[in-house]
C-alpha cells in the first residue's frame, strides 16, 4: 500500500512533469490552476443534505446503468474525474484502490468514479489503475450538470493539450472539452449527501482520510 498522501504524490509528480513539458507550457498549466482558484466552486453545486440526482450511465462495456442502481443499498461514495488522459486523476484513483476501497468493502459502502469520457476511456482508467470497483461514464456530463460542478479548459490549457499532442474532446462522449471539477460526494443509504469536496484546482483531490471520517459521521450510513 502506498504511504503517500495524494498530495505528496502530486507534488513528486509535478517536478518529473514540469521539467518535461518547459516553463512555457508549466507557466500556462499553473496560471489556469490560479484562475480556477480565483473563481472558486460556482454557485448551485449540490451540498449536503440536498439528495442526489440521478441519470443514465455507461458501464465500460458500454451497457446502461444509473447511479441509483449503480449504488445499491448502503452509503456511496462518488467520485468524478476528468478522465483516464488527466495524470492526477490516475493517482487519485490508483490511490484509493490501495487505501479507500478496503475500508469501504469492511463498511458495506460502495465506491463509484464518474467521468466524461467514452466506455472505452473508463476501461483505461481501470487499467490504469487496476481499479476493483464501479468505474462508469457520463455522457454529455448529464449527471456532473445535475451535480453543478461542470467547466471546461481554458483556450490556453487547451492549446497546451494540443501541443502535448491530446485534445479532452477526443476522450469525451460527446466529442466536446467538458469535464466535471474533480469531486467526491459520500451518500447516505437513502442518498443524500453527507459530504461534498469540490476542486476547483484539478491538482488538488480528497484524501482518503477525509472520506473513511464522512462515512463515519453518524450520518452517513
Amino acid at each position: 500500500m502506498s504511504t503517500s498522501s495524494i498530495a505528496q504524490q502530486v507534488n513528486e509528480f509535478n517536478v518529473g512533469f514540469e521539467e518535461q513539458i518547459g516553463d512555457r507550457l508549466a507557466a500556462v498549466f499553473a496560471g489556469e490552476q490560479s484562475d480556477l482558484r480565483d473563481a472558486g466552486v460556482p454557485a448551485g453545486v449540490r451540498s449536503v443534505g440536498d439528495s442526489a440526482p440521478d441519470a443514465d450511465l455507461l458501464t465500460p462495456e458500454g451497457a446502461t446503468t444509473s447511479l441509483s442502481a449503480a449504488r445499491g443499498e448502503g452509503a456511496a461514495v462518488v467520485v468524478f474525474y476528468r478522465g483516464a488522459w488527466c495524470p492526477y486523476c490516475n493517482i487519485t484513483l490508483r490511490t484509493y484502490q490501495e487505501e479507500l476501497l478496503p475500508v469501504l468493502r469492511e463498511q458495506g459502502a460502495h465506491l463509484i468514479a464518474i467521468s466524461p469520457q467514452t466506455p472505452d476511456g473508463s476501461a483505461q482508467s481501470v487499467t490504469n489503475g487496476s481499479l476493483e470497483f464501479t468505474v462508469l461514464s457520463d455522457p454529455s456530463n448529464v449527471l456532473a450538470e445535475q451535480f453543478g460542478i461542470v467547466t471546461e479548459p481554458s483556450g490556453a490549457a487547451r492549446s497546451a493539450h494540443t501541443d502535448l499532442g491530446f485534445d479532452v474532446a477526443d476522450s469525451n462522449a460527446d466529442g466536446t472539452a467538458r469535464i466535471p471539477f474533480p469531486s467526491v460526494f459520500v451518500l447516505d443509504a437513502d442518498g443524500v449527501i453527507r459530504f461534498a469536496d469540490i476542486h476547483v484546482d484539478y491538482t488538488t483531490r480528497t484524501e482518503p482520510s477525509e472520506i473513511v471520517a464522512a462515512l463515519s459521521a453518524p450520518t452517513a450510513v
